[in-house]
């Protein structure tokens, strides 16, 4: 990395990495504070260092793919928030600092495949219909570099684009990935708070402090996510996905309920929190690229790793609070009745 010897410039030798192409480890871990904001659809060494980081805090944005994206920038302002940090878009000295300094050590390293990541199964292909699923023994990944890709968090863009001409099917293979936790202990959860119009889930503890904060995917208007409080019921490893009938998805034909086997793909993901209103609850997803970007069909969901994360560290009979605006507290929701439609 070339270091600039005019002070004038020397801010923006951060882009370098990503605009030379030259998005590799040391530019990672080497990566300085963005003076600006670097642009949401380009690779960018600081942004992905940011996500890492972000992900440690406990402040997630969703999946690493080193662009300063929506699901990105809602994390940095809760962090910001959170911290009593002055920030709109702009990534100050002050967060920078404050990230850097929640967590130690690199933020990519070297990991080598094993022999579990690459046997599978595997499916050739996900079906691109609910109903070609119940055929299924199981909802797998489609490929090793899928697997690897969600065990740390990434992109399969961003870890193809760290490991140029690397093989992901081949143990012993060395590759650079994201340097995040395989589990993310929680202080014990007190609180659930969904809310609905900027897309988020937030945890706190039983001193009302933010612990957790999660970008997700909430209900339609014609497929509508709950109101007012539910409690956490049970949460479940590896769900089978139930479709009823009831739910009249467009998509699909049978008038018959069909399970869909468990798996990463399955449609409610590898990990599902239930909720004291029949049919809905808090889960992962098969897309973790679309968490926030697109409705769900009226539950809550999360990337794969976000909902374990919650699902580990929650108790039965937390409640779950869903703020309908933005301006209204928990408190002012609880005596609303929960919404009635079961819809995933």
């Amino acid at each position: 990395m070339m270091r600039w010897m005019l002070g004038a410039v020397m801010s923006l030798w951060f882009i370098c990495p990503a605009l030379a192409g030259n998005l590799d480890a040391s530019a990672v871990n080497d990566a300085a504070r963005p003076a600006k904001s670097p642009p949401s659809d380009k690779l960018n060494a600081s942004v992905v260092k940011l996500q890492v980081l972000l992900d440690r805090a406990q402040f997630s944005p969703g999946e690493i793919d080193g662009k300063l994206g929506e699901n990105a920038q809602k994390a940095v302002k809760a962090f910001a928030e959170q911290n009593g940090i002055v920030s709109d878009k702009t990534i100050t000295p002050e967060l920078w600092d404050k990230l850097n300094a929640a967590s130690e050590g690199p933020v990519v390293v070297d990991y080598r495949i094993t022999d579990a990541d690459v046997k599978g199964p595997f499916l050739k292909e996900l079906p691109a219909k609910l109903e070609d699923m119940k055929s299924l023994k199981a909802l797998s990944y489609t490929s090793p570099l899928e697997e690897l890709a969600e065990k740390f968090h990434m992109s399969a863009d961003l870890l193809r684009t760290l490991n140029p001409a690397k093989s992901f099917d081949k143990a012993e293979e060395t590759i650079v990935v994201a340097n995040v936790a395989a589990r993310r202990e929680l202080p014990r959860i007190a609180r659930l708070e969904v809310d609905k119009k900027n897309e988020t889930l937030r945890a706190f503890d039983a001193t009302d402090r933010l612990v957790a904060f999660y970008p997700a995917s909430i209900g339609s208007p014609d497929r509508p996510t709950p109101q007012g409080t539910l409690k956490v019921t049970s949460t479940n490893d590896k769900p089978t996905y139930h479709y009823n009938p009831e739910y009249r998805f467009d998509s699909v034909k049978s008038r018959q309920p069909f399970e869909v086997k468990p798996g990463p793909n399955n449609p409610v993901g590898s990990y599902w929190i239930g909720l004291s209103a029949q049919g809905y609850g808090i889960h992962g997803t098969a897309e973790p690229d679309r968490v926030s970007k697109s409705a769900s069909h009226g539950c809550v969901r999360l990337t794969n790793w976000d909902v374990r994360a919650i699902g580990e560290n929650v108790k039965r009979g937390t409640p779950v609070v869903f703020l309908d605006a933005p301006t209204e507290s928990s408190s002012k929701q609880q005596g609303k009745t929960p919404g009635r439609r079961a819809l995933k």
